[in-house]
């Protein structure tokens, strides 16, 4: 009963892996370009020789880059989605089968973080390219579920409320594009100023960079209380994108 109840998300999420994988070389390109500039620029460049908070600036610059680039990846399932739902109706082909709402958001929401488990595997391989030893633990493992999830679900929701393309190139302008330079991902939350702090404290990539870095870098201590805002701002999204796909079909 249980494996009947999971097969409408295993439709949702089949159907979307089946047309990442004829897109595949070009979503690996695109993970692996963007972060390879900003290590370029910040790691050699800018940060070279530096430390920051008692590490050399590498080894805080590459899970900033990993949660920047994975967080890019999972919410760009809103780009895909809004194109099945203005062009190809897939989604409302979803509303009108017998499946569960939930079921079409897990599975979404799955695919997302398929997604963005891909530039995971880069900046691996880039830390290891760079003679930075991260340690990809169970720790971190858990913490990169629940960020992938969130903007999975995030992405997931934008699509839902926009009504175009302009609209959602406004919410990546207002939330996406702040969210990757002021969340920690390039420098501390800490050391920018009072009003900077105020803005980051409320975007969950402040939160998610901070738990995966702890749990990525020999020796840091982690803040385990991290993992339940996760964990409260994942149920938050969840029951949100219930109501908005509830309204949807209105």
């Amino acid at each position: 009963m249980a494996a009947q109840k999971l097969n409408g998300v295993r439709g949702v999420y089949l159907r979307e892996t089946l047309i990442l994988r004829r897109k595949l070389v070009k979503t690996l390109l695109a993970s692996a370009v963007s972060p390879a500039l900003f290590l370029l620029a910040f790691g050699f460049g800018v940060g070279r020789g530096a430390q920051v908070s008692g590490v050399d600036y590498l080894v805080f610059l590459l899970p900033g880059l990993l949660t920047m680039s994975s967080m890019n990846q999972a919410y760009g399932i809103a780009t895909e989605i809004n194109i099945t739902r203005f062009y190809f109706k897939v989604f409302e082909e979803f509303l009108l089968a017998p499946l569960q709402r939930w079921e079409i958001i897990i599975g979404e929401t799955c695919y997302g973080i398929t997604k963005g488990l891909i530039p995971v595997v880069i900046i691996g391989i880039y830390s290891l390219l760079c003679g930075v030893k991260l340690q990809f633990g169970p720790l971190f493992l858990l913490a990169l579920l629940l960020h992938l999830a969130i903007f999975a679900l995030l992405g997931f929701i934008a699509a839902m409320i926009v009504k175009s393309h302009s609209d959602q190139a406004t919410i990546n302008a207002f939330l996406i594009t702040p969210m990757m330079f002021l969340s920690g991902t390039f420098f501390p939350v800490e050391k920018m100023p009072l009003a900077i702090r105020a803005v980051a404290s409320i975007f969950p990539l402040t939160y998610s960079t901070k738990l995966i870095r702890a749990t990525l870098t020999p020796g840091s201590a982690v803040d385990y209380s991290l993992y339940a805002i996760l964990g409260l701002i994942l149920l938050v999204l969840f029951l949100l994108a219930k109501r908005i796909v509830a309204r949807v079909e209105i």
